[in-house]
């Protein structure tokens, strides 16, 4: 079933034709579907088209793009997901119990789209470290009532961690409690990792966000992340 309530899910996108017909899919019932696009060079935007979303396009950079995203949102719920993520089909249920709790934030029990042994130790430390620290990255999504959003100020306009940036101000307004783990999973691609290798693509993000909460700005940390 899905829930009553108007959701509208913001999909921010650089060339990203290759996984985003299956997220979109795997949100079809959403009230509205929203790519926000940032300058992609392939069918991404025509790809989006067809599958029924509305595309908005402006400069490139996460934050800004989620930002925009739901700007042109009209949703009393707004479901923010990466363009490589998709979510499994129990995520309806379990978000139209949220509901009951506008000022609760939910972000999905990461998994990987591979069997790898090495997969599955990092999803399982992403999710031990969101239920310890209240710690979720992006890949997890974020759901999230419009008055919440509004409340906590949004997302930020940020090149990277801009996932960190509103969950520490969710936390910080409302508690541990206004965050919740659902059990239901965000299925992300893989390919990163298995391109740098698992331990070192883990040891750059640890690196990356140790960084960030030293007050290293979010720009000069974006520039050497990833190499």
């Amino acid at each position: 079933m899905f829930p009553k309530a108007m959701i509208s899910v913001i999909i921010p996108t650089l060339n990203a034709q290759a996984g985003l017909a299956g997220v979109i899919a795997a949100v079809a019932g959403a009230h509205e579907i929203i790519v926000s696009d940032g300058g992609s060079a392939d069918a991404t935007r025509a790809l989006a088209e067809a599958a029924g979303a509305r595309v908005v396009i402006g400069a490139k950079g996460r934050g800004g793009q989620l930002r925009r995203g739901a700007a042109a949102a009209a949703g009393d719920w707004l479901l923010f997901l990466h363009a490589d993520t998709a979510l499994e089909e129990t995520w309806t249920d379990e978000a139209e119990a949220l509901m009951t709790e506008p000022m609760t934030a939910g972000v999905f029990t990461l998994a990987f789209d591979r069997t790898h042994p090495a997969a599955r130790v990092v999803a399982a430390g992403a999710n031990l470290r969101t239920r310890i620290f209240r710690l979720p990255y992006g890949d997890q999504g974020l759901l999230i009532s419009r008055a919440h959003y509004d409340a906590v100020g949004g997302f930020a306009d940020m090149p990277l961690f801009e996932d960190v940036d509103i969950v520490d101000r969710i936390v910080a307004r409302g508690g541990r409690r206004a965050l919740r783990l659902l059990k239901s999973r965000a299925v992300t691609s893989a390919l990163r990792y298995e391109r740098r290798g698992y331990a070192r693509q883990v040891l750059s993000n640890w690196t990356a966000i140790l960084r960030y909460r030293l007050g290293v700005p979010a720009d000069e940390i974006a520039r050497g992340y990833g190499e």
